[in-house]
């Protein structure tokens, strides 16, 4: 059952990243034509930076943590001359943040009457391409789905289980 359990964990942490992109696009599109924020100066586009973090740990502390215990169903199995069940799993953490793209690219266009003007009339417009932010939009909403498909794959497992 606890692996039932880990499957929907890590597809739940699946669907917070992937919610937290299409925030994170929604909001591009929406700032696509900011000139000023409080910051000063155009808006910036934001991106969701997701990297894995190793842990290393113990297998039997693993498994004490999770309430379990290995138990030999034959005097063959797991003998502790070839096999070892204590060493080191390498287990990993997931580290989400919002990370502003920090180029000084932008889009520069002639309106001398704009407010945001400077001194030569040049509008500074954020370096957003929409079509390329409804594209990680797709993309996110296609990962958020399959992630909804595999934690409802995993609750009818364990329904499934249960029947038998």
């Amino acid at each position: 059952m606890s692996g039932l359990l880990n499957a929907i964990d890590v597809s739940s942490r699946g669907l917070s990243i992937q919610r937290s992109k299409m925030n994170v696009v929604a909001e591009n599109i929406a700032n696509a034509e900011t000139t000023k924020t409080e910051k000063g100066g155009p808006y910036r586009r934001q991106q969701i930076a997701v990297s894995e973090e190793k842990v290393n740990t113990n297998f039997n502390s693993q498994l004490k943590q999770a309430g379990l215990k290995l138990n030999k169903t034959s005097s063959g199995h797991m003998a502790s001359r070839t096999h070892s069940v204590k060493g080191n799993a390498r287990m990993s953490d997931v580290n989400m943040k919002v990370v502003e793209d920090g180029s000084e690219t932008f889009k520069l266009v002639h309106d001398p009457s704009h407010p945001d003007a400077d001194a030569d009339g040049y509008v500074k417009y954020p370096d957003i391409e929409v079509v390329t932010e409804m594209v990680d939009m797709m993309s996110a909403s296609r990962a958020y789905e399959a992630n909804t498909v595999a934690i409802s794959t995993a609750k009818k497992m364990a329904e499934q289980a249960l029947d038998i």
